[in-house]
């Protein structure tokens, strides 16, 4: 492994996304991470595949690759002595387990601080590690799409709420903690200690609405979530093309751009048209002009708008499916991917999404199977075969 977190020893005691997602990340930046599971593995390794039938579980794959894995029965003693040992022998324990879990097997950071205190221990919950709702069940669709307000300021009036894609808030999280443990880690090179640090999706949702929702504090006034056609600037919106293709005006300066979009539409007529004559106008008329560009936009395809748009310098994004996007080259140019050594053969995974020139990464290898380094990690630990065998024999390890 190679990259700015060589040398550093990660224990990640997660589930589904938003903690092992973290984890990962710190994996792909050259940490070395131990992925503690119960016997029966983490939840997420199944349910995937279970759930769309599918022989293989890309999800999973994602947040987990570069990891080796333990399985341990933490409800017998001699299993939560090895957690504790793999704890005392890191530099960061990564977490998603609700706080109670973690106190009734003796992980939680009063403890393991005392025996470990260079330990970066860090918490990723719902709504925060230490408020009345610390041990609430949440995940990333209750308590960063809906409890933060995200979904409400996306859902048009009389509307039904969209639906939130699989992993959204969970990544984001996922990132945010890996920036804070990295800080912290940052802060242990000039005081020599370790430190608890704390993430949650209700926060982390909150922030990427920070715009609507620092209004709302400033302001008392609520989110008025709107469709294309009452958009407050009608030159920052979606729109089609001859053959039904959507893409994205990016004219965000509306002033600035107005004349370059009238100019590349051949539309300088509307210029002379009161109803567009500036900004609050446009906005005031956005259903009339958005039914103007429609007109116009729609007797082309996007592939013969595209060399007029970027002569007359108006900005602009496809609107890309997924498929879309791995068969884009400015997304593939920009590293969006990376091949990672499966046991079939090489195969292309989204890449975590930061590099590093002075310490490049070198991502890991793939996800591991449930238990498959346990015995491994324990003779790291110094346990003996004899000793292996008796944690075997008591139920502590498969």
């Amino acid at each position: 492994m190679a990259g700015p977190l060589e040398g550093i020893k990660v224990v990640e005691m997660g589930v589904w996304v938003a903690g092992p997602s973290c984890a990962a990340i710190l994996g792909d930046w050259g940490a070395q991470v131990i992925k503690i599971e119960p016997p029966d593995g983490d939840p997420f390794r199944g349910i995937f595949a279970g759930l769309l039938n599918l022989p293989a579980n890309p999800p999973f794959e994602l947040d987990n690759r570069g990891k080796r894995s333990i399985a341990l029965d933490l409800d017998r003693e001699d299993a939560r002595n090895i957690a504790r040992d793999l704890i005392d022998s890191a530099d960061v324990f990564v977490s998603n387990m609700r706080p109670r879990v973690l106190a009734k097997y003796g992980i939680d950071y009063d403890t393991v601080s005392r025996t470990n205190p260079r330990l970066v221990y860090c918490q990723v919950t719902g709504y925060g590690p230490d408020g009345p709702d610390a041990d609430r069940a949440a995940y990333d669709i209750g308590a960063f799409w809906s409890r933060s307000g995200i979904v409400a300021s996306l859902t048009v009036e009389g509307k039904e709420p969209p639906q939130q894609r699989g992993g959204m808030g969970d990544h984001m999280t996922g990132a945010n903690a890996a920036g804070a443990v990295s800080a912290a880690l940052f802060a242990r090179e000039r005081t020599g200690r370790g430190q608890r640090v704390a993430v949650s999706l209700i926060r982390v949702g909150a922030y990427m609405a920070g715009w609507d929702t620092n209004t709302s504090l400033r302001f008392g006034t609520p989110t008025v979530p709107y469709d294309r056609y009452h958009a407050m600037n009608p030159i920052i919106n979606s729109f089609q093309d001859r053959d039904g293709k959507w893409f994205w005006l990016l004219l965000l300066q509306a002033d600035r751009h107005w004349p370059d979009l009238l100019r590349a539409l051949s539309a300088e007529r509307l210029n002379n048209d009161e109803r567009f004559a500036n900004i609050p106008n446009r906005m005031a008329n956005a259903e009339a002009l958005v039914r103007e560009l429609d007109a116009i936009l729609t007797t082309r395809t996007l592939a013969e708008w595209e060399p007029v748009f970027d002569r007359e310098n108006v900005w602009w994004a496809p609107v890309q499916t997924q498929l879309d996007v791995i068969a884009d080259p400015v997304a593939n140019n920009a590293g969006v991917f990376v091949e990672v050594e499966s046991p079939d053969g090489p195969m292309k995974q989204v890449a975590t999404p930061a590099d590093f020139y002075g310490t490049p990464v070198e991502v890991g290898g793939w996800a591991p199977e449930l238990g498959q380094h346990t015995e491994e990690i324990l003779l790291e630990l110094g346990y003996d075969w004899d000793r292996i065998i008796s944690l075997k024999e008591m139920g502590a390890i498969p």
